[in-house]
Formats: C-alpha cells, structure tokens, sequence
C-alpha cells in the first residue's frame, strides 16, 4: 500500500508502499464529510476518479451511490458504516486493499463470552525482528512491515553487511502486511549479480499526470512501454561492489498474512529465481496506491496501480504469490533449516524460538 500525507496515522503500517502528498484537491463532495453519506459519497469519488481500472471504480462509486440512495448507511456509523460499504464495493469486485479504516475512538473490544479466554493482546508489531545468525552460516530476518523509515531501511543495510559471509540467508515475511520499496532496494543490490529485473508497476495516467504516483521518481525504477491509459515502470535490482552475497542460497517464508509490498518482494524472489519461497500462497492483495481521508475519523486505501511479472503479465490479486515449497506457514522455517542440513531437532527448537506472534492467516476481503 501506498498512503498520501492525508492518510491518518494508523493507516503508515497498513499494507502499502510508502508516503507521497497527493498534489490535486479532492472532488467537491455533495455532502457533509462528517454524515455517514458524506463519507459514502466522498469514498465513491475517489474511486470513481482514481481506481486502477476506470471502469472497475465507476461501478464502485455506483454501488455506492445505490446505497446511499437506499438508505443503507444513514443511520450507521463505526465499524457497521466501514462493513456496510465494504460489503457493497466487494460485491462489485473483490479487492485485497478496499477495507475502510473506521476512527480509533469507534473501535469497541470485542465482546468475551463468560468463561471464554481473554482476547490476545500482542505488543505493537514492530518492522524488523530477530535479525541474526540462526545457526552457523545461516542468516534469518523478519520483516513485519517495509515502512518509509530511514532507521529501517539503515537496519536493513546493516543485516546485509554484517551477514555479507553467510551461505544461507532466510528472509519471513509471514507477518509482513506492506510497505515501500526502501528497504528492498538496500537488499538486492547484496543478491544480484547483475542488473535485474523486478517486477513491473503500471500507475493509472491520470494519477501519475497530476504528480500522484507513489513510484515516480525512484532511482530503482525505470520508465517502460506499458498498456493504453497507464503509466508503466520497472522496479530493478543494481549490483553493489561487494560479490560475497552474489551466489548464497536465500529463502524466503510466507504465509496468506504475507501482503502487498511483501508479496512483490516474493514475486521478485520467484520470478528471478533468486529465491525460493516456503510456505503457503500470499494474501492476494496486489494493487498499490494511496491512502485517503473520508471524513469523520474514516480513512480508506485508494489502488492506483498494479505490479506484475513482467515475463507473464500476470498479478498475484486474489490468487497470491505461490511457494516454491508449499507448506504449512508454521513449519516453513523448520522445513528450511532442514534442507539446510541442520539436524531435525536443532531445527525444530529453532523454528519454535523463531515463530512469529502475530497471525499467519489470509484476510479476504469482506463481502
């Protein structure tokens, strides 16, 4: 995902790519922003304006608009408004990013059966964990998020080349829900031995005219010829000077939780064969764009692009990115520490100290 300096804050650690200004005003909207058909209506517009697929956002914004004609979100607010027009837009077509943000102070607990265990509260989920040696030779990193930080992207720098003598590195980003392009571009230059193709990215034209793109200006792409109505770059890997990382294996361990800018770091990894993916299929939540205010505390994600194999054309929506080696997520790091030669035991005990907190599962889109 990609969000506008508009979005709210809670919105920086969704699913995304990195945060750009939005140079354009908003469309005049037809009702108060506060109501519960102002933020409606303010969500149709920017679909209708800025959806990947034109077509695509003008039956988003006319399913919306049938329901504010209905009546069906005037009397909402809180979750129910977000889940009421989230089930209209995903009846036109799933998308993995649509999901309204609804204002923090709305968001209530969810309610405990007597009896029943406690909700699992988690510490905040923070971008990298237990980067180090895991066994000899063998280098593991955890990406929760690839966010638009500059401590980050040094933190990521810095595992590569205290790790640049490793004959194995393990990247999980089976928690890793989106971000930018930062962190993966102090990360391949160590893989690549020469320069490579990614991934491609295509921004709607109309959005990229208007200086919205999120991907515009960045060293690591490159402009290319691209479909009708699109703006089409290439997302490329540069060698650095050091060779020691050129030929060592890299693993990467995904699950459905795996989303976004996480899911184009495993489609760069697979269609290079750079890497060898271990887990399940990706979340399938393939657009970028930006994030938006609706008005009233709510905040929604607006696609605005596409990135795809460039050999194939193809995206992961819906479907994900597939593993190499399908496995369930939990035993992804066992079953690599094993092919890697350390003994079924040792490698168990790791995998165990290595599992992530935070869940491994699939979101799909509400409908």
């Amino acid at each position: 995902m990609i969000v506008s300096s508009r979005i709210l804050p809670a919105l920086l650690l969704a699913a995304g790519m990195a945060v750009v200004p939005i140079l354009a005003p908003p469309p005049a909207y037809a009702a108060d922003e506060a109501s519960a058909d102002g933020v409606a209506e303010t969500y149709a517009a920017l679909l209708e304006r800025d959806y990947v697929y034109p077509d695509t956002g003008k039956r988003y914004a006319a399913a919306i608009r049938a329901g504010i004609a209905a009546g069906r979100y005037k009397s909402l607010s809180g979750p129910a408004l977000g889940e009421a027009i989230d089930a209209d837009v995903n009846a036109v077509a799933p998308d993995g990013h649509l999901r309204i943000r609804v204002p923090e102070a709305a968001r209530t607990p969810a309610a405990t059966t007597p009896g029943a265990a406690a909700p699992v509260r988690r510490s905040p989920k923070v971008p990298v964990e237990q980067a180090g040696w895991i066994a000899p030779g063998i280098a593991f990193v955890r990406f929760n998020v690839f966010p638009m930080d500059a401590t980050v992207t040094a933190q990521a720098a810095k595992f590569m080349t205290d790790h640049a003598d490793a004959k194995a590195i393990i990247f999980d980003i089976r928690t890793h829900n989106g971000g930018g392009l930062d962190q993966m571009d102090v990360i391949f230059p160590w893989l690549f031995a020469e320069p490579t193709r990614l991934v491609t990215m295509a921004t709607r034209a109309s959005v990229d005219a208007r200086g919205g793109s999120p991907i515009a200006g960045l060293a690591s792409m490159r402009p290319a010829k691209g479909d009708a109505g699109m703006v089409t770059r290439e997302h490329w890997a540069t060698p650095n000077a050091d060779t020691r990382l050129h030929d060592v294996k890299v693993y990467v361990l995904t699950s459905g939780a795996s989303a976004s800018a996480a899911e184009h770091f495993a489609l760069a990894m697979k269609h290079t064969r750079r890497g060898t993916l271990v887990g399940s299929a990706t979340a399938g939540a393939n657009h970028f764009g930006t994030g938006e205010d609706l008005g009233g505390g709510y905040a929604a994600f607006i696609p605005v692009g596409r990135t795809y194999d460039p050999v194939t054309g193809k995206d992961w929506e819906g479907e994900g990115v597939l593993p190499d080696i399908a496995v369930p997520p939990a035993d992804a790091l066992l079953r690599v520490l094993t092919d890697l030669g350390v003994a079924p035991a040792d490698a168990k005990t790791l995998s165990d100290a290595h599992m992530p907190s935070w869940p491994m599962e699939r979101r799909r889109p509400r409908k």
